[in-house]
């Protein structure tokens, strides 16, 4: 783990000289917003006077992190004009409102492209723009659910596992967001015009499971869980619990990592045994009392060196100090707080945290000089 400081102004990432607009909110579009401001773009974020955020402290909430903030209240007079002058001078804004909202806040697309065509509008809801759920609430367990990502994961005689909000809000939402963001832009800047991006967490979340629904109609993926390869159904791509309460997540797939896997494990009987589907539930019960006979430290030293494809399933807290992860600075700590460094990684351009949560406000002053828009500090009503 690696300590992040002050970033060359000349190592902000792929993204540096692109301004983005963020209207405030929670979950999938302050985490795509993060990601821009990651890869170096300019994220201006909106907050409203008290307005909705995690209910923690603003310093540690680490998806405004490389942001500035400035405070906009949407419901007063100048309020919109305000936003509106943003949007003249930004490439992309992001708003997670739902269908709507924006519109009869006055900072609807229509709006922002009359005063800047090649704006990039970056829509993010649950359900999207259009269709019967379109205005209904939901969060990410009700969006994977109906997609049938939720209804895969999880042991056979038991209710489906829910994956955090990883899979719906960031897997299905925020990075989809960003995609159709950088794919509009590069449309925009080859042809002046910009356009709606229409990012749904049903959407994404769907397109995700493209090569298990490719599976499903080849006949080798069965729609129930707990039945197949990958979803936990083969005693040789699971977890198992060691001998002090942890777990080892099992990969084994191809056959000579599997073989490698049970000369390991020293499984005398059994090297054939993943052929045959009809000895799966004899292979787990043993692969099961093997772990059972050692720690997790132990069986980690045993397979370190292999490839049987077996790692130890590690806390949040120990993750950063695992030393393939620690030697790739895949975590850093900036502000005291240990966090995900900005991926993905690029030789010519960097990135990096450049600094921690935007305070809300905080920022005005500076957005104000940098964007030329001097009225949003000044106080002043804002116009053309």
């Amino acid at each position: 783990m690696t300590t992040a400081g002050t970033a060359d102004p000349a190592a902000h990432g792929p993204l540096t000289g692109v301004r983005v607009v963020e209207l405030a909110g929670i979950g999938p579009g302050p985490f795509a917003a993060m990601l821009l401001a990651d890869l170096g773009a300019d994220v201006v974020r909106v907050d409203r006077p008290g307005g909705p955020a995690l209910a923690i402290d603003p310093s540690r909430d680490v998806a405004n992190r490389n942001k500035r903030s400035v405070i906009v209240d949407l419901k007063a007079p100048d309020g919109p004009a305000r936003v509106l002058d943003l949007a003249a001078r930004a490439d992309v804004l992001i708003e997670g409102y739902r269908p709507g909202v924006a519109e009869r806040l006055g900072v609807g697309p229509e709006a922002c492209h009359a005063r800047n065509p090649r704006l990039v509008y970056g829509r993010m809801t649950g359900w999207g723009q259009d269709g019967p759920l379109a205005h209904r609430a939901g969060h990410d367990v009700s969006y994977i659910a109906l997609t049938g990502t939720l209804g895969m994961i999880g042991a056979p005689d038991t209710p489906p596992a829910l994956p955090a909000n990883l899979l719906g809000d960031y897997a299905g939402g925020s990075l989809y967001l960003v995609v159709g963001v950088l794919a509009a832009l590069h449309h925009a800047r080859a042809t002046g015009t910009g356009q709606v991006v229409d990012a749904a967490i049903v959407d994404g979340a769907a397109h995700l499971s493209a090569m298990i629904h490719g599976m499903l109609a080849a006949g080798v993926w069965q729609d129930r869980r707990g039945a197949n390869l990958l979803d936990g159904g083969c005693p040789y791509y699971g977890t198992y619990e060691t001998a002090d309460g942890g777990y080892m997540a099992v990969g084994a797939l191809e056959p000579q990592f599997y073989e490698e896997f049970v000369r390991l494990l020293g499984l005398d009987g059994f090297a054939d045994a993943h052929r045959d589907p009809a000895r799966w539930d004899d292979l787990r019960e043993a692969v099961a009392a093997r772990f059972t006979a050692r720690t997790r430290d132990e069986w980690t030293a045993l397979f370190a060196d292999s490839d049987a494809c077996v790692a130890p399933v590690l806390s949040l807290r120990e993750a950063p100090h695992h030393p393939h992860l620690a030697a790739r600075a895949t975590f850093t700590d900036h502000g005291g707080i240990t966090q995900p460094a900005p991926a993905p990684r690029f030789s010519a351009t960097p990135t990096a945290v450049r600094s921690g949560p935007a305070r809300p406000g905080a920022d005005t002053a500076a957005v104000a000089r940098d964007w030329d828009t001097p009225r949003l500090a000044a106080g002043l009503p804002p116009g053309d």
